[in-house]
């Protein structure tokens, strides 16, 4: 809800993306969905690797601090 009304009254054009990234557990296996995060507010974004598209927000916090690049 504060996110909510911070981009309300900011509004965040979310211009600035890192790479596509995959949660990775053991054995550098992806774990969870494919991302990517705006660097300004850090929001984070689902992305299709089939259409190469930032698709919509995600909720909630990484599962866990180890992150790859999906493409180095």
């Amino acid at each position: 809800m504060l996110d909510t009304l911070l981009n309300l009254i900011f509004r965040c054009p979310h211009r600035r993306l890192t790479r596509p990234v995959a949660e990775v557990r053991k054995r550098g296996v992806p774990q969870g969905p494919v991302y990517v995060a705006c660097l300004d507010c850090g929001k984070r974004f689902a992305y299709d690797t089939d259409q190469w598209q930032v698709g919509k927000p995600l909720d909630g916090p990484s599962r866990s601090g180890n992150q790859a690049p999906l493409f180095p």
